[in-house]
């Protein structure tokens, strides 16, 4: 059996190397623990997030940890198919058109997919109407925009509109994150919620899968 404990202190301490040996051992004794792996994974990572939040961890260890993670969860995705996991359903994440910074949005990602959620990144310079038709297709609920240029912000506004203008809005959540967001941003830009740190998104995105 292996140590639940020490796997999420290995994940919050960002010792990869004991953390994908962990992951191999529980994948060559047949994936059965691979559930409550992933989970101690997930609480690993919030503490990543609360230790980023109080300045202890700055955002090289975001980035390392979010590697960390991708690289233990591929060892275990297999068996997680096959347990058929719970997850927390499908959203989109993306940097809005006329915004090509990735660095935020790729951290935020490894936290999402961490926390049990099946990210759709639409990438960089997406615009509105890729956003709107990739939800109409994948019936996402959960939108989460980035940016980093002060211009991403009329982008973001553009998202809004397109889902007011399809009358979908009351049917999807939108958060805004980046450089240039604010509570005032994003009263402007008519979004449902806004974060500056990768951990209150996931709370947020939580929160909403919740409420579904």
């Amino acid at each position: 059996m292996a140590d639940m404990n020490l796997l999420r202190q290995y994940v919050s301490d960002l010792d990869e190397e004991a953390v994908l040996r962990l992951m191999r051992e529980i994948a060559d004794s047949g994936g059965s623990e691979a559930v409550s792996a992933m989970e101690a994974c997930q609480d690993g990572m919030r503490e990543v997030g609360d230790r980023f939040e109080s300045g202890e961890y700055f955002v090289g260890d975001l980035i390392f940890a979010g590697e960390v993670m991708s690289g233990a969860m591929e060892i275990i995705k297999p068996f997680l198919r096959a347990g058929d996991a719970a997850g927390k359903g499908k959203m989109i994440l993306c940097t809005v058109q006329g915004d090509i910074h990735d660095i935020g949005k790729n951290i935020v990602k490894s936290m999402l997919e961490a926390a049990g959620f099946d990210v759709l990144d639409l990438g960089i310079d997406v615009p509105p109407e890729k956003i709107l038709e990739t939800a109409r297709n994948a019936d996402i609920r959960i939108i989460a925009l980035s940016g980093v240029l002060t211009l991403a912000l009329d982008s973001m506004k553009a998202v809004v509109g397109v889902f007011e203008d399809a009358r979908l809005r009351d049917q999807v959540k939108i958060i805004i994150g980046g450089n240039p967001v604010t509570e005032e941003a994003c009263k402007w830009v008519g979004a449902d919620e806004w974060a500056l740190s990768p951990q209150k998104t996931v709370n947020v995105c939580l929160g909403w899968a919740k409420a579904k």
